[in-house]
């Protein structure tokens, strides 16, 4: 059967192996059997450069390189600094922030979904500022083991920060995802970061439109597979 196969927000970390052995048997039973496989961001809980020697990096590299299909991934606001050389290392191609799609008959927009999250006016000041070109090269000149300390403070930082939201406003904006759709001439939007599984009933113009939302592989995985039929959402024991 013809699919085409999207996840997010794995975060894969050396803490949580179960995680990890759970989306290696994904890529096997599977990503082997799909026409494309998007990544919609946060593979990694945290990335800090393609230079970090981590062998867990090492370990998903190959397993997406052996892939016999095309891979596709979109950064997330926890690898936004996952480059070409990582990249190059999975055989994936690197795609911008939104994504048009056209897959059997359908043009879908696809992108990590933080940008949607519009409410949260603390987070889009912060995503501003370390989305600037100066401020990442700056930080990736820096030593591997400053590198790391900085990114467990920052880390630190959004979880307290997160404690004193309310979930309204870490959801994504309903104006914004219309004003993207819009944008983008679709009826099918496809995004992660939420945490929140479902496929969401809208109107885009005053036509019908669908807005199609991964889960967090916590305890359990989950995919959308778009084929001829429409879009599905999945979820699965690791």
């Amino acid at each position: 059967m013809s699919r085409t196969l999207f996840i997010a927000d794995l975060h894969l970390c050396q803490e949580e192996p179960a995680i990890t052995a759970g989306f290696l048997r994904f890529l096997q039973r599977e990503a082997h059997h799909c026409d494309a496989l998007y990544i919609l961001g946060d593979l990694f809980e945290a990335w800090i450069g393609d230079d970090d020697p981590n062998p867990l990096h090492q370990q998903i590299a190959a397993a997406l390189k052996a892939l016999p299909v095309p891979v596709f991934f979109i950064h997330g606001n926890r690898d936004f600094l996952l480059g070409h050389a990582f990249a190059a290392a999975c055989g994936m191609t690197l795609l911008p922030e939104e994504q048009i799609v056209e897959r059997y008959g359908q043009r879908v927009l696809i992108m990590h979904g933080d940008t949607l999250c519009t409410d949260d006016q603390g987070y889009q000041r912060f995503r501003a500022k370390v989305h600037q070109r100066w401020l990442q090269k700056l930080f990736l000149s820096l030593p591997l083991f400053i590198r790391k300390r900085v990114a467990l403070r920052m880390r630190a930082g959004s979880q307290q920060s997160n404690q004193h939201k309310s979930l309204s406003i870490m959801d994504v904006n309903q104006a914004a995802v219309e004003a993207a759709m819009t944008r983008q001439q679709v009826q099918l939007l496809i995004h992660g970061h939420t945490h929140r599984p479902a496929i969401h009933d809208l109107k885009v113009q005053n036509r019908p439109a669908r807005r199609a939302v991964l889960g967090a592989w916590h305890t359990r995985g989950s995919m959308i597979q778009l084929d001829a039929s429409g879009v599905t959402l999945i979820d699965f024991d690791f």
